[in-house]
C-alpha cells in the first residue's frame, strides 16, 4: 500500500484520510470523522438563508447586537458578556492574541487547535496528560502547576475522548486559579450534547478568571456558517473583542443566531436523540471488545483491546472505511498517536450498520487484539 500526502489536521476531510489508508470504500459512504448533529440543520434553514440573501449584500453590523444579545437572554447573561466569533477556532484566537507572549497549560488529549493558536500568538505551552483509558483529571497535579502559567486550556466534554470533567472539580480548579491570577478557558463547544452535564455559564457570576467558548455550528449542522462565542465578564469580554478584525463575522451567521435558539423541537429532538445513542452504542462497542471510556458527547473514542497500539488502531480505522464508515484518525491528538478511533454518532439506523461492521470484525479482537496489525 502507498500511502499518500499526510493525515489530515481535522474531521470531515475524508478524502485526505482515504488516501493516507489507501482504501477505495464501497460507493455510498458515510463520514464518521466530524462530529455534527445527524438530526440537522433544522428543516426551515434552506428557506430561511434564501429569504435573507440581502444579508449578504451590505457589511453586518461589527458588534453582532441581535445575536448577542438573543444569546444573553438564552444564557441568563448581559450582552455585554457575549461576543460573537468566527467559528470556535476564531474565539480561541481571540483568548490567545491578549495574552501573546504568555505561559498557557493544555490538559491532554484535546483539540489542537489550542496549541496552534498559542504558537502563533508565542505564546509557551506546558502540557498535562488525563490519565487512564477512562481519561479522568489529574487535579492534584493540575493545580500544583497553576501558578507557573497565565492560561489554562480545558475541553468540556472533551474532544476526542468524550469525556467530561465533573462540575465540582471545575469549581476546586477555578478556587486555585483565582489565588494564582491563572484565567480557566473552558470549551464547552459540544456542552449541548451532554445531556447529564450542566454548562458553566453561571459561574459567571461568581467573578471567576473564567472564559467559557461556545458554539453553534455542532449543534445546528452549520459548520460552514462559522458560528462560535465567547461567554466572560463584561470588562474581560472588551478586552478580548479588542483583538478581532473588522466584520469578522458575516451577516448570515450573525442574523441566523436567534431563529436557531428559538427552535425548541429541534432541540428537543436532538437531545432526545443522544441520550439515547451516547448510552447505547457504547455499550454496544464494548459488548464486541473495544474499549470505550464514558461519552458525553455526540461522538464516542474507542480501541481494540490488550495494549494500545497504532498498528491496531489503523487497522480498526481501515476496516470501517472498507465498509463506508470513514472515521477519525487519532495521530494528531497528543497521547493518543494513532492507536484510538473517534466515531461520530450518527442516526440509529447507521449506528446499527456500524456496530454491525464492528461485530463482524469482533473476532480480531480476541487475545488481545491478535488480528490488528499484529503478527501472530
Amino acid at each position: 500500500m502507498t500511502r499518500q500526502g499526510s493525515w489530515p489536521a481535522h474531521g470531515g476531510e475524508a478524502g485526505a484520510t482515504l488516501a493516507w489508508l489507501g482504501v477505495t470504500p464501497p460507493r455510498h459512504w458515510i463520514d464518521l470523522s466530524a462530529s455534527l448533529n445527524p438530526l440537522g440543520p433544522p428543516d426551515w434553514v434552506p428557506d430561511w438563508l434564501s429569504a435573507n440573501l440581502v444579508e449578504l449584500y451590505r457589511y453586518p453590523d461589527g458588534q453582532c447586537r441581535l445575536a448577542r444579545q438573543a444569546l444573553a437572554e438564552w444564557h441568563g447573561l448581559s450582552e455585554e458578556q457575549v461576543w460573537l466569533t468566527n467559528g470556535g477556532a476564531e474565539a480561541i484566537d481571540l483568548v490567545t492574541r491578549a495574552h501573546r507572549g504568555g505561559r498557557a497549560l493544555i490538559v491532554e488529549p484535546t483539540f489542537g487547535e489550542y496549541a496552534r493558536s498559542c504558537a502563533s500568538s508565542d505564546i509557551t505551552v506546558q502540557r498535562i496528560s488525563l490519565e487512564g483509558d477512562d481519561f479522568r483529571l489529574p487535579l492534584m497535579s493540575l493545580l500544583e502547576r497553576l501558578d507557573d502559567v497565565d492560561l489554562l486550556f480545558l475541553c468540556r466534554p472533551n474532544n476526542p475522548t468524550a469525556t467530561c470533567v465533573s462540575r465540582q472539580e471545575i469549581e476546586t480548579l477555578l478556587e486555585a486559579a483565582r489565588c494564582s491570577d491563572t484565567l480557566v478557558v473552558i470549551d464547552e463547544a459540544f456542552i449541548d450534547f451532554a445531556v447529564d452535564q450542566t454548562p458553566l455559564d453561571d459561574l459567571l457570576a461568581q467573578d471567576y478568571p473564567l472564559v467559557l467558548l461556545r458554539s453553534l455550528t455542532k449543534f445546528y449542522t452549520l459548520a460552514g456558517l462559522r458560528i462560535g462565542y465567547l461567554l466572560a465578564g463584561a470588562e474581560r469580554i472588551g478586552r478580548l473583542a479588542a483583538h478581532q478584525s473588522a466584520w469578522s463575522v458575516n451577516g448570515l451567521a450573525a442574523a441566523i443566531v436567534p431563529p436557531l435558539l428559538n427552535d425548541q423541537s429541534f432541540a428537543d429532538a436532538t437531545r432526545q436523540w443522544v441520550a439515547a445513542e451516547q448510552q447505547r452504542v457504547p455499550v454496544r462497542m464494548r459488548e464486541e471488545g473495544l474499549v470505550v471510556p464514558d461519552c458525553q458527547a455526540n461522538f464516542v473514542l474507542c480501541r481494540p483491546p490488550g495494549e494500545t497500539s497504532v498498528e491496531r488502531g489503523e487497522a480498526l480505522l481501515r476496516h470501517l472505511a472498507g465498509h463506508g464508515f470513514i472515521g477519525r484518525h487519532t495521530h494528531t491528538f497528543a497521547g493518543l498517536s494513532g492507536g484510538w478511533v473517534r466515531l461520530a454518532l450518527s442516526t440509529p439506523a447507521t449506528n446499527d450498520a456500524l456496530l454491525g461492521v464492528l461485530a463482524e470484525a469482533s473476532g480480531g479482537f480476541e487475545g488481545g487484539g491478535r488480528g490488528w496489525g499484529e503478527k501472530a
